[in-house]
């Protein structure tokens, strides 16, 4: 690709929103774009839809458009195309995927977030290529569309002139790479840090916070254990300690953990233990030895075994990913080259 560089000019970005839109889908890049501009960066962000005017995002927020279609004549070096939770409606309207296939003829890199991929698939413009979406649609896609080979665990993937992202805060990842490929690392870092977001999430989807994703049990007794584990992952919990802070037996601790958590008490623990690693790493500077003992890991190699296991990067990795968003004009080249 040719990408311009600071002194040539606005890089115009161009958003295509339709009704039903997601809208961090939308406001995730722009903020990335428009933050840029605030430390060396130089976007031109511009939001258009099928006739100009606003959307109802699937949030039921009211979205301004700022031109039609039809008034996008410039060629535009980024174009994103956002999803939305109607997806499947959205891939049977002939229109909609025209004005896909229009706004694209435009643009210099063409990129989707999301459940954008499904868009971009049923336009044929990722045939033979590689693609990303939200890993809960990830093989929605891949039977869907046979001749898109589809990348389920990527944050984001860039193929050619097409980029395509994960979830929709992925939609960040996706623009701070693309930051980074135009204006350089230190302006992609200025950016993720004032947003306080990662510069290269590391690993892939599988990554999402164990937190989030425990059940919201009934079971009091089970309620003690969940949060005694992750208000101190350093201390002990093994399953005696847990069936006897349960006030149960270590079977029925055990059965409860299959019946609410859907995994064993062990795993659960791991998953708590390196959650908090992840974010002593994020956030200070402690040797692994010390991170390791506050997470319960005992030593540096354990911590670095259950990295490795678990987000495919060794703890050190995982530290200085922050640092870039790790995709380099060099890697963007080889990676369309080797497509």
């Amino acid at each position: 690709m040719n990408h311009k560089h600071p002194g040539t000019g606005p890089l115009t970005v161009t958003v295509f929103v339709f009704p039903g839109v997601r809208l961090l889908d939308v406001t995730g890049p722009i903020e990335v774009f428009t933050t840029a501009n605030e430390f060396g960066g130089h976007y031109r962000v511009q939001i258009a839809s099928e006739d100009g005017t606003e959307v109802i995002t699937s949030a039921g927020t009211r979205l301004g458009a700022d031109l039609s279609v039809d008034d996008v004549q410039e060629p535009c070096d980024v174009l994103l195309i956002p999803g939305g939770p109607q997806w499947e409606t959205l891939i049977k309207d002939d229109a909609l995927l025209d004005v896909v296939r229009q706004l694209n003829e435009k643009s210099r890199c063409t990129a989707s977030v999301c459940t954008g991929a499904f868009l971009l698939a049923a336009a044929g413009l990722l045939t033979g290529r590689r693609a990303a979406t939200h890993w809960r649609h990830s093989r929605q896609l891949a039977s869907r569309f046979p001749s898109v080979q589809v990348e389920p665990d990527a944050i984001f993937v860039r193929d050619g002139k097409m980029m395509t992202s994960a979830g929709a805060s992925a939609g960040i990842d996706l623009s701070l790479a693309l930051v980074e490929d135009h204006y350089g690392a230190e302006v992609a870092r200025s950016v993720a840090k004032d947003m306080v977001v990662f510069m290269q999430r590391p690993g892939g989807q599988s990554q999402f916070s164990v937190r989030s994703r425990a059940p919201h049990t009934r079971q009091e007794m089970l309620r003690r254990v969940l949060d005694a584990v992750a208000e101190n992952p350093g201390a002990n919990h093994t399953l005696t300690a847990m069936a006897r802070r349960a006030g149960v037996s270590v079977r029925h601790v055990t059965r409860l953990f299959y019946e609410e958590v859907g995994t064993t008490p062990a795993r659960y623990v791991e998953q708590v233990r390196l959650e908090a690693a992840q974010v002593l790493l994020e956030t200070g500077d402690d040797p692994m030895a010390v991170v390791a003992r506050r997470t319960g890991f005992g030593s540096p190699e354990s911590l670095r075994r259950a990295f490795v296991r678990h987000l495919g990067v060794t703890p050190g990795a995982y530290r200085a990913s922050f640092r870039t968003t790790g995709v380099s004009t060099k890697d963007l080249v080889s990676a369309a080259v080797s497509s």
